[in-house]
């Protein structure tokens, strides 16, 4: 449901989906019995690091749709007159690995270029709608789950690395000064533009 200010609802990630599921299948089990909430998403937890690639593939195609959907609303929502500015931007760190992709996004950036010659006058939202639209019709999707699992694997590497100290190779390469500092404000913005879809979702 949308909020008061009719701002659509935050997306779901992948693994709020599975502790929702958690959640229902927990009530079916024991109705009425209260359920100490930090043991029982520490559980959740516990369990989705166990689970494989394929049992959590119905999680993230929902958190997929569910973005999608996100995107689709907010790219029709008009702020309410008097509506006060978002607030300042965490400091991230330029160091920090990028992110993984998830499939949904690696198609995109395979299939944004061509959505945006054939329709050179949409805007951000109408591409958004339409890269939706053309990921619901792909029924074989094995290429960008290969590849985002791929990336998954780059950036846990890196994770574990810039955790222990060291850098994300790639932005620890010997880049001048300036083309540095530019690059990283391009991945900052891409980044920035994530968690402001996770603070939504956190503001649940």
């Amino acid at each position: 449901m949308p909020k008061r200010d009719g701002k659509p609802r935050g997306r779901m990630s992948s693994y709020a989906y599975f502790v929702q599921c958690c959640r229902e299948e927990h009530k079916k089990k024991h109705p009425g019995e209260n359920v100490v909430f930090a043991e029982f998403t520490k559980k959740c937890a516990s369990k989705w690091k166990e689970m494989t690639p394929k049992e959590k593939k119905r999680f993230e195609e929902m958190a997929e749709k569910d973005k999608v959907r996100y995107e689709r609303e907010m790219a029709n929502y008009v702020p309410p007159a008097g509506a006060p500015a978002k607030g300042k931007k965490r400091t991230k760190d330029p160091n920090a690995p990028k992110r993984a992709l998830s499939a949904f996004f690696v198609f995109c950036n395979e299939e944004r270029p061509k959505v945006r010659k054939e329709y050179p006058g949409y805007t951000v939202g109408d591409v958004a709608k339409e890269l939706g639209k053309r990921w619901e019709q792909v029924t074989d999707r094995s290429k960008f789950e290969r590849l985002a699992a791929e990336d998954r694997s780059r950036y846990e590497a890196e994770m574990a690395r810039y955790r222990a100290g060291g850098a994300s190779p790639k932005k620890a390469a010997g880049r001048s000064p300036q083309k540095k500092q530019k690059v990283e404000e391009s991945e900052e913005e891409e980044d920035d533009d994530e968690d402001e879809d996770e603070e939504d979702e956190d503001d649940e």
